[in-house]
């Protein structure tokens, strides 16, 4: 998968945009914009080491499922902080990891951080309580 796959894939999600809180190499995909308080991130597109890398929230149980599949491959957040990184997983979009997985993973990321957007918020947003 592309970057741009990878980031169109995101923005497919109900109420995603775009955000550059870390400078325009850093793709941020965010949901649950409202008047009153900016979105979630649920995915990151960006370059480092000479590739393009990719992150996506996760629960602690799925994060280690992912790199349990992936070893060495799917890590924790290599840029959040410790206490946060079982809850993020990063990876190279070079192949490595199919295209059908990394549509798993965002679709989990995008589910992990609409479940915490308030009722009101996902209400707001079209996304009912389903989640």
């Amino acid at each position: 998968m592309t970057p741009q796959e990878a980031i169109d894939l995101c923005l497919s999600k109900k109420g995603a945009y775009l955000d550059y809180p870390f400078g325009s190499d850093s793709v941020i995909v965010k949901v649950g914009k409202t008047e009153e308080r900016p979105g979630r991130i649920f995915a990151q597109v960006f370059p480092r080491q000479g590739m393009d890398w990719m992150t996506l929230n996760c629960d602690r149980e799925t994060g280690e499922l992912y790199r349990t599949l992936f070893p060495g491959i799917v890590t924790r957040g290599y840029h959040c902080p410790p206490v946060q990184q079982p809850y993020f997983n990063t990876f190279p979009l070079d192949g490595r990891v199919p295209d059908e997985m990394i549509r798993e993973m965002a679709e989990h990321s995008y589910r992990t951080v609409v479940k915490k957007l308030t009722k009101r918020v996902r209400e707001e947003l079209g996304l009912g309580s389903s989640f």
